[in-house]
């Protein structure tokens, strides 16, 4: 059983337990998303889900680009037996709460801390901004005393007694400006001091939203198991019950592998991103597949079917310092990329183009990075149509460059038969099964179970590459398996290796 623990964005200590959900076959992103901008420790994963420990605040919890939602953790433990009677069954649930409370008093504390420490540190940053203005002001006022000064020094003889007037009064405003500075950071000390005091508890109003997945979900509806821990929470904790606007949400999610408890720490999912005005391709696929092509400061990176510009989007927000290019047939798409564009801010960074895929109007070997989400629909012709577009992306990628493409299954299934393989796809082979789930549940193999994931995620990743067969000079280096909610997709690598002399 794993819980929330520590002081979140104090810097030190052993941090906070938090988890995030995820698209499946996202979770190897998210984990080393976590390890490299939180710098995460005990990262595990179960299916759909990644468990992290970490000392950052709100701020950099809000940049996680690969996840749908964030919680903070109050459990995970072994699954709730469903095969027991309704009664046995609702006294195991409230044990959920009954046989730990300090785990949720102090993911409750953990909570409050983590809420109230991004506020003051907002008003922090609104008083510095203040403070700056109110320093340029003292500045022009000192300026024109100097000028004033210089401009008496030449009419009045006693040049000495004037500029010692003029040291006088710059010690005295120095004095007031330092004296200000030192009160406001007392102010904030205090401001801090309170934040972290302990809060009646008793004050909160809650609301429960409970998952259910496997067989208990044919034994019992979500709201009576929500409703079952709802009652014991009011029990043991004294909170009120509010299902329209409560000031915290308790997430639960059980199934036939885990039972999960944990807070929502934002009331909007990470997922949705407030840059982009018209949704296209899922913003943690697009950002997946950027984060997969290493993209460098300077390089020249093609989307050469950006449709409404997703990809393009999360790459220049994630890598500015790049040369962005995005290009499709379509008027309609382009009109809504280039409004993506002016509302995330990013019209003067991407340069768009009507044009088709197989007719780029670009030098070979041009380009350092291609990513792209190749059409599903049933107007593309598979296999002329797919030759076609690879022949012309391989032409404009320059020796060494890389290809990131969103491929369906019938894509991927074409590229591996046409040269010649016979070995059917199985969709065991995918990186997110689950055999490290236990592992990560059980907290004497803790220590192990990222090691074991990172293991598994490798040795079905080669497996898999086997039977890409290239393309061309397209070697291919990795392939994820991932889902776009009613189908499954795959996010595929390549490397340019030699010139493919067209």
């Amino acid at each position: 059983m794993s819980e929330a623990r520590g002081e979140p964005g104090s810097g030190t200590g052993a941090g906070a337990r938090f988890f995030c959900t995820a698209g499946r076959g996202l979770e190897r992103f998210l984990m080393r998303e976590v390890r490299a901008r939180l710098a995460a420790t005990e990262v595990e994963y179960i299916s759909g889900k990644v468990f992290f420990t970490t000392c950052s605040d709100l701020n950099m919890l809000k940049k996680l680009k690969s996840a749908e939602r964030l919680f903070l953790l109050i459990k995970k433990q072994f699954p709730l037996i469903s095969s027991v009677s309704k009664g046995k069954l609702f006294n195991e649930m409230q044990r959920l709460i009954n046989e730990d409370p300090g785990s949720w008093l102090n993911a409750i504390s953990i909570w409050k801390n983590l809420l109230e420490l991004d506020a003051k540190k907002e008003k922090l940053s609104q008083r510095d901004d203040n403070q700056v203005k109110r320093k340029v002001g003292e500045n022009e006022i000192i300026i024109a005393k100097k000028l004033k000064i210089e401009q008496m020094q030449k009419i009045e003889e006693n040049r000495d007694c004037q500029l010692e007037k003029q040291i006088e009064e710059e010690t005295l405003e120095q004095r007031d400006v330092t004296t200000k500075s030192e009160n406001f950071q007392e102010e904030f000390q205090n401001d801090i001091e309170k934040a972290i005091d302990t809060h009646n508890q008793k004050d909160l109003t809650f609301r429960v939203s409970c998952r259910c997945s496997g067989t208990i979900r044919k034994a019992f509806t979500a709201q009576e198991l929500g409703k079952v821990i709802g009652i014991a929470i009011m029990k043991h904790f004294g909170w009120k019950a509010d299902l329209r606007n409560p000031k915290l949400e308790i997430f639960i999610h059980l199934n036939d592998v885990y039972s999960v408890v944990g807070i929502p720490v934002f009331r909007v999912p990470l997922a949705s991103r407030a840059y982009i005005k018209t949704a296209g391709l899922r913003s943690t696929i697009a950002w997946a597949m950027a984060s997969l092509a290493d993209i460098k400061a300077g390089a020249f990176v093609l989307d050469p079917m950006c449709g409404l510009g997703t990809i393009l989007l999360e790459a220049a927000k994630e890598w500015p310092d790049v040369y962005y290019v995005g290009a499709d047939v379509s008027d309609s798409q382009l009109l809504g990329t280039w409004d993506n564009l002016k509302a995330a801010g990013l019209e003067d960074k991407i340069e768009l183009l009507k044009v088709s895929v197989i007719e780029l109007p670009l030098p070979s070997e041009s380009v350092d990075i291609i990513i792209s989400d190749i059409p599903f629909g049933k107007k593309f012709k598979l296999g002329k149509d797919i030759k076609s577009i690879l022949q012309e992306m391989e032409r404009v990628l320059h020796v060494g460059g890389t290809i990131v493409l969103l491929l369906s299954e019938d894509h991927r299934r074409y590229l591996t038969d046409c040269k010649g393989s016979s070995i059917p796809f199985n969709s065991k082979d995918s990186h997110t099964d689950e055999p490290g789930i236990k592992k990560c549940l059980n907290p004497e193999e803790k220590t192990g179970a990222s090691k074991t994931v990172s293991t598994s995620f490798e040795a079905r990743n080669h497996k898999f590459l086997d039977r890409m067969s290239p393309f061309g000079s397209l070697v291919p280096v990795e392939c994820y398996k991932v889902s776009l909610g009613k189908t499954d997709a795959f996010i595929c690598k390549y490397k340019k290796s030699h010139s493919s002399g067209l």
